[in-house]
């Protein structure tokens, strides 16, 4: 079963194959059926896009940036994103910074982080296979309807109804940043300005949290993004240059299709 509805202000889907709950749920599960399942990912995007979504006035990432709420007095939500992007920050020397821009905005975090928390419900709930996706970046676990590894497309960043690879993954998260969708959006923090030095830089980790917050890092450092993530275990990277050039880890190589 596949559904997608417009949350956060992009399309998300969840697919969960039907034969995850052909024999029913297990003794004590949260949803008894993949549609009730399905029901209470989305609810947990609509959580998530009431409480950080910088263009709602009465979210708490708005009031933080108005300086009307200190981060102290936020929920348990918000402390454990600030305390995930103050890591990322110092782990990234400081190519990843919520304040970058002149405004609190931990964007370049949230969506991985809450494509993260939807999965945690799926899991605690028993299934083994299903795939998230919010606005390209997607959390994979087990097989998909043939019982294969998910086939995810990798997009041009100059052509996006095109693909540029088709990729095999499971058990993985993906997530691609760039500026071909929302414009400029990711700051340098060595030169004050948007990161233009790339078109796109697609991370894959061991889950979408991971992929996110370093695809966002490795953009705003420019052609050096790719050897930053190489330089970590277990992540991979493929970057695109405004002139078409792709430069990617030596493991990327074993999701693309052959």
């Amino acid at each position: 079963m596949k559904r997608t509805e417009l949350i956060m202000g992009m399309p998300i889907t969840v697919a969960i194959p039907d034969r995850e709950r052909m024999d029913g749920a297990a003794e004590g599960a949260r949803y008894l059926t993949v549609d009730d399942a399905i029901g209470g990912v989305f609810d947990s995007f609509r959580d998530v896009d009431e409480r950080f979504s910088p263009y709602k006035p009465a979210s708490e990432t708005s009031r933080i940036d108005r300086g009307e709420l200190a981060q102290t007095d936020a929920s348990a939500e918000m402390r454990e994103v600030l305390a995930l992007s103050e890591q990322t920050r110092r782990e990234t020397d400081g190519y990843f910074n919520v304040r970058a821009g002149g405004h609190f905005d931990p964007s370049g975090l949230v969506k991985g982080w809450a494509i993260a928390r939807a999965a945690r419900l799926l899991d605690d709930d028993g299934f083994i296979s299903f795939c998230i996706e919010a606005g390209g970046d997607i959390e994979m676990r087990g097989a998909n309807d043939e019982g294969s590894p998910w086939a995810i497309g990798l997009r041009s960043p100059f052509e996006p109804s095109k693909l540029v690879h088709r990729l095999h993954l499971t058990n993985r998260g993906i997530a691609t940043s760039g500026t071909y969708i929302r414009g400029a959006h990711i700051w340098n923090p060595r030169t004050g300005a948007a990161a233009d030095e790339i078109a796109s830089m697609t991370v894959i980790g061991p889950n979408v949290y991971e992929a996110d917050r370093f695809a966002t890092a490795a953009f705003a450092m420019g052609r050096e993004g790719v050897n930053f993530v190489a330089a970590m275990p277990d992540f991979d990277a493929y970057m695109i240059e405004k002139t078409g050039t792709a430069t990617f880890t030596p493991g990327f190589a074993r999701y693309i299709e052959s």
